[in-house]
């Protein structure tokens, strides 16, 4: 699976009953599909995929298929007990996504051996990108071994840990070849990605594409100073509260005039004293990667 750019993450929407919002959802990715994202990955975690009921995961996906209209890969989420995972690869295999976020197993760990066999059966539905965050910390023998299954074609990354994730790319690339797919699936991945180009992971989520596709499209692009002026401030704010990588971006998708509905529990809404602070820094943000875009037009035309 040859993916580039900015991955984007959709919120997913909830209407006044509670209920998924799906022409919210639609107007939403159809929105970021407008900046040219690498693949959208639908009903994963910025959708709030342990909250979701699997009619609405397939919902979710199957509006998200329609929506790229086959010109933007899909992927949606996957994982929890098998055979939950099992049923939510099928629905986005018939919904005709290309492919899964394999979340964690819930609850349960068990060795190696298990884990493999579990990612195995996932991939038979569809290629597969491993999740490695929470109880899934994984050596890089073991992603190796997880990288030889046929459909398992990525690993994001979701601990931060550049020491093991150097040690895992230097493994695959030696063991397997440049096919494999390596991701930064921190928070607010930008902020880090110095680290991780440092070391060969070139593709990240952008948590912020969903609400200022443009202040993330001008980082990739090259305004570094979004490290100081937006970035930075944001995952201070993002800190504050547990819960708030999902939803600060709800309420940023909000700021947009598209309402998403409120998150679902375990999370809670950003307060609004919080809300008034996003506002400003998406405020400023956007001048800042507007100011950059002036310099590169005018840089690009002496």
């Amino acid at each position: 699976m040859n993916l580039s750019g900015i991955l984007f993450f959709p919120v997913t929407p909830f209407d006044a009953e509670g209920r998924l919002a799906e022409g919210v959802l639609a107007e939403h990715v159809g929105r970021g599909l407008e900046h040219r994202p690498g693949a959208v990955f639908v009903a994963c975690g910025t959708g709030e995929f342990p909250a979701l009921s699997e009619a609405e995961h397939e919902a979710a996906v199957r509006v998200a298929v329609t929506a790229a209209r086959g010109g933007t890969p899909v992927l949606a989420g996957a994982g929890g007990p098998l055979g939950s995972a099992l049923r939510q690869a099928r629905a986005a295999r018939e919904a005709g996504a290309d492919g899964l976020l394999l979340m964690p197993p819930y609850l349960a760990m068990g060795p190696r051996e298990g884990f493999t066999a579990y990612v195995r059966a996932v991939a038979e539905v569809l290629p597969v990108i491993i999740y490695m965050r929470g109880s899934v910390v994984l050596t890089p023998e073991q992603v190796v071994e997880l990288a030889r299954i046929p459909g398992v074609v990525g690993l994001k990354d979701g601990l931060g840990d550049i020491d093991l994730i150097q040690r895992v790319v230097l493994a695959v690339r030696r063991e397997i070849g440049p096919g494999f797919a390596f991701f930064n699936g921190l928070p607010t991945a930008e902020l880090t990605m110095g680290a991780y180009r440092g070391i060969g992971v070139e593709l990240y989520s952008s948590a912020v594409f969903a609400f200022a596709p443009e202040i993330a499209t001008a980082y990739l692009a090259g305004a570094e100073s979004l490290l100081t002026e937006f970035y930075e401030p944001l995952v201070r704010l993002r800190s504050k509260v547990p819960g708030y990588a999902v939803s600060l971006v709800k309420a940023g998708v909000r700021l947009t005039g598209l309402d998403p509905g409120p998150v679902r529990p375990p999370l809670v809404d950003a307060a609004p004293e919080h809300v008034a602070e996003l506002a400003e820094l998406v405020r400023h943000g956007r001048s800042v990667a507007a100011a950059h875009g002036r310099t590169a037009a005018t840089a690009a035309g002496r």
